[in-house]
């Protein structure tokens, strides 16, 4: 655990899935790379890797070069998802104590939100691995936003599900695109180590935790210590 200057009371939390929730980098990057080589295109693994967390648009021609709008973009897209849904997504397994501490957030007054740069089928399906699909009120997909992370698209579209001010909402995630997203909303972010990321990629996150069963160890030492309105409070 690093903690940062305190912040909040919040009212609403805006939640990365992949790397935060459910353990699924990994399997993102092979699927890419996979994708890719059926294409008869050879990708740096390590950069595909560093590249998880941004939506495809960008992830394609920042380690290819290849336009994500033209045919082969296109092609290479969606064998992706069908590879990733076909064979990886059915070994994926939520972090340890995901579902306890959405549950524990949500009990707290917490209104939670989905912000995510999966697909919403893909997101649909990683929030029931995380087992935490109840807790959610709202969710945004890459589906939502004109641009994926980093660009702040995907937050402003949660921010207005959750109707919720960028200083009264804190998003929760795993990858610089995460941080940097959520600073360009003008919101507060909180980082997991979980994601594959160190300390000095996700600088300018308020605290920083080893992953979900860490937050939830440390809760009330947390900047989400206390909700701005109480569960009873929602309308």
């Amino acid at each position: 655990m690093t903690t940062g200057s305190s912040a909040g009371p919040y009212s609403a939390i805006l939640f990365d899935i992949d790397g935060t929730l459910v353990d699924s980098n990994d399997a993102h990057a092979q699927a890419w790379v996979d994708a890719f080589a059926e294409a008869g295109v050879t990708v740096d693994r390590s950069e595909v890797r560093r590249a998880i967390g941004m939506g495809g648009e960008k992830l394609i021609p920042n380690v290819s070069g290849i336009d994500p709008e033209s045919d082969p973009g296109k092609a290479v897209s969606a064998r992706r998802k069908e590879i990733f849904r076909q064979h990886w997504l059915p070994q994926l397994h939520a972090f340890p104590d995901a579902d306890r501490l959405v549950s524990a957030l949500h009990d707290r007054g917490f209104l939670i939100v989905a912000a995510s740069s999966a697909k919403r089928d893909e997101l649909k399906a990683l929030l029931q691995i995380a087992r935490a699909d109840r807790f959610f009120e709202a969710a945004t997909s890459s589906d939502d936003a004109e641009h994926s992370k980093p660009d702040p698209d995907i937050v402003h579209a949660a921010l207005d599900r959750a109707k919720a001010a960028p200083q009264d909402a804190v998003m929760i995630g795993d990858t610089p695109y995460d941080i940097e997203a959520a600073t360009r909303a003008g919101v507060a972010s909180i980082a997991f180590r979980s994601g594959g990321w160190t300390d000095a990629d996700l600088k300018g996150a308020t605290a920083i935790y080893d992953g979900t069963w860490d937050l939830l160890q440390h809760l009330d030492s947390s900047p989400l210590a206390r909700a701005a309105r109480p569960a009873a409070a929602r309308g």
